[in-house]
């Protein structure tokens, strides 16, 4: 064999050096998304033996959508939280514990139960006003569109909007405090209303947490008052095997390119990193929105998947004034005749929860929530104290000393609080969003949760569900992936 001549002998080793380069991959797998999913995904290879991961989140901290802000003036000053505010379904007996819970006892997070149902004060624009009773009838109604969703499910029949099942089984709110009562039951739940939500997966969603006859965990809601914030469940489990080399954050994701052989993915500020798989932990809202891309573009199978399902917002308003003026309850209603509008209300400076805080917040949710949102924080104050000030006429409320709203649809990073499934619900779109593609792209979140959608403790189900069947994937040197249906039919 002839001798290469120098010129050769370069070229050679410039051409080894780059295949080289090709090869050598940063990680076997990126976790893009520090919240639950990708934290428990993190823990769940490590505890698998697969330590070569890295996760990439765009914020400063991990967390994810459990964020805080702290309000108040320098000696009065408290930890609100702007997302996930409890542990929605504890546990029943010796029945399935919630792994949310299991998390904050675990790591000395202080909870509350929050009595949303016995603890509870109702006003409209007369002031206060006691509608238990009617409140109570769209209780009942709640029920029975639960139970009646399951037997729909049960004998195959097509899927509806909630609106239509409350009207099927003979719900018809028309007052403004039975469309405030139904509100509290259901749009504060699913941030959405009833004409945009599935019946059936709404109902499934409810009963799967909530219900211990059907696999749920309990009734029970803990309100998170630590003070230290809800986020420490994930940043105190992450610190116990997290090292310092398998965390980037404030690293925003601008492009993954994917293969069949492996992936890249591009940050903003230029720097690409290399793996055999990738994990997308994103919400659904930044999926939606094109706010990362794909190359290739996601197949149409995929794109339908996402496009699917609605990203809904939740907007807590929080308040600080210098006196309780308000309540003795934990929560208030009011009912407004214009359905949605500064509706629920809760007390945090109460005797079980932060008392001498001074904080009182109010939510609003879905369209309502864009709309303050395109509001400043002047606006939105002064129409939440023009509600209050009809909910107590007889009051001079005072200017409050701190005012805070998150702005989570327009947001870039999440574009909304949680998934929400709109009528003519299929699970195969679900599955859809939650298959792997080309081998190496991999997704998962509290929107690829079928029982749990919306819910902290699906985001930690599909973090652990998912990333076994990827470690299982890499123990076996490769392999499809979670499967997809090419079209789905009725």
């Amino acid at each position: 064999m002839k001798a290469l001549t120098p010129t050769l002998l370069l070229f050679s080793s410039a051409l080894a050096a780059v295949y080289n380069r090709e090869i050598e991959k940063d990680a076997s797998v990126l976790i893009l998304g520090g919240g639950v999913t990708g934290v428990i995904a993190a823990r769940t290879l490590h505890e698998r033996g697969h330590d070569n991961f890295i996760v990439v989140d765009a914020r400063g901290e991990l967390g994810g959508r459990m964020q805080t802000e702290s309000i108040g003036p320098p000696g009065r000053n408290f930890t609100v939280e702007q997302g996930p505010n409890w542990v929605q379904g504890t546990q029943t007996g010796n029945g399935p514990k919630n792994p949310i819970l299991t998390l904050a006892e675990k790591h000395g997070v202080k909870t509350q139960f929050n009595d949303l149902f016995g603890s509870l004060s109702f006003f409209d624009f007369n002031g206060a006003f006691n509608f238990t009773d009617v409140f109570n009838d769209e209780d009942d109604d709640f029920t029975s569109l639960t139970v009646s969703a399951g037997t729909r499910l049960q004998k195959g029949l097509l899927d509806l909007n909630a609106r239509s099942g409350y009207s099927l089984v003979g719900s018809n709110p028309l007052s403004h405090t039975a469309q405030t009562s139904e509100y509290y039951l259901f749009d504060w739940e699913y941030a959405q209303t009833p004409e945009e939500s599935s019946w059936i997966g709404s109902s499934l969603n409810n009963n799967f947490t909530f219900e211990p006859e059907m696999g749920g965990f309990s009734e029970d809601n803990l309100l998170c008052i630590d003070q230290r914030g809800f986020k420490t469940i994930i940043q105190a489990e992450a610190a116990e095997f997290l090292k310092p080399s398998q965390l980037m954050l404030n690293s925003t994701v601008k492009t993954i390119e994917y293969s069949t052989s492996g992936v890249k993915v591009t940050l903003t500020n230029g720097k690409t990193l290399s793996a055999d798989y990738v994990l997308v932990t994103f919400s659904v809202g930044v999926l939606q929105n094109s706010d990362v891309s794909f190359s290739p573009a996601l197949p149409d199978w995929k794109q339908e998947a996402i496009q699917s399902i609605t990203m809904a917002t939740y907007t807590k308003i929080f308040l600080q004034f210098p006196d309780v003026f308000w309540f003795d309850t934990e929560m208030g209603l009011y009912a407004d005749l214009e359905r949605g509008k500064y509706p629920v209300w809760q007390s945090l400076d109460h005797k079980d929860f932060l008392p001498g805080s001074g904080i009182l917040f109010v939510t609003v949710t879905g369209d309502y929530s864009k709309r303050v949102e395109a509001l400043s924080d002047e606006q939105v104050q002064s129409e939440a104290l023009a509600v209050l000030q009809l909910m107590f006429p007889n009051t001079s409320i005072p200017e409050p000393t701190a005012f805070f709203f998150p702005r989570w649809h327009s947001n870039p990073l999440f574009r909304g609080s949680y998934s929400n499934m709109p009528a003519a619900f299929v699970p195969t779109h679900q599955d859809n969003l939650r298959a792997t593609v080309s081998d190496r792209l991999w997704f998962a979140g509290e929107a690829t949760s079928f029982k749990y959608y919306g819910f902290l403790h699906g985001a930690y189900f599909e973090g652990l569900n998912v990333t076994n069947k990827l470690a299982d994937c890499i123990e076996m040197g490769g392999c499809t992936g979670l499967p997809h249906v090419e079209e789905i039919k009725q």
